[in-house]
């Protein structure tokens, strides 16, 4: 399975922070997440950073990015509205347990157009920045 770019929309198990911090060890809900970094680590493996995709409408204007309709249809998502949470993250090493295939196997839901995955990432260092920032480690 070829490890997904950044912008790359993936069906995940996304573990909120919050539930991280009650002891839960795995998601709630399947969810799509928007892949913000892909990287290595240090023996080598595959390692992404997924940001959490959802219906929730952002609490404070800067901890979220609305996804357009025409994304989400491309995508093959629903036709409410959602947001790509930027104020935490879950860091794990891929494929790992908690990817979620559809009937055919399928991991990858599509691409975020470059300009909304760019604001993304921006929203994402600019919490990152003012020590905002808050991750759940999956391995």
């Amino acid at each position: 399975m070829a490890v997904p770019q950044v912008g790359t929309v993936i069906r995940y198990a996304y573990l909120w922070v919050d539930e991280a911090a009650r002891g839960r060890r795995k998601g709630l809900k399947d969810r799509p997440c928007a892949v913000v970094v892909s990287s290595v680590d240090e023996d080598g493996h595959p390692l992404l950073f997924v940001l959490p995709i959802t219906h929730s409408p952002p609490t404070v204007k800067d901890l979220a990015v609305e996804i357009p309709h025409a994304t989400k249809q491309r995508l093959g998502l629903d036709d409410s509205r959602s947001w790509i949470v930027t104020r935490e993250y879950n860091r794990f090493t891929w494929p790992g347990p908690d990817i979620r295939p559809d009937e055919r196997g399928d991991v990858v839901l599509g691409l975020l157009p470059a300009r909304l995955i760019e604001k993304a990432v921006a929203n994402l260092r600019m919490h990152a920045l003012a020590g905002r920032m808050r991750a759940a480690d999956r391995d």
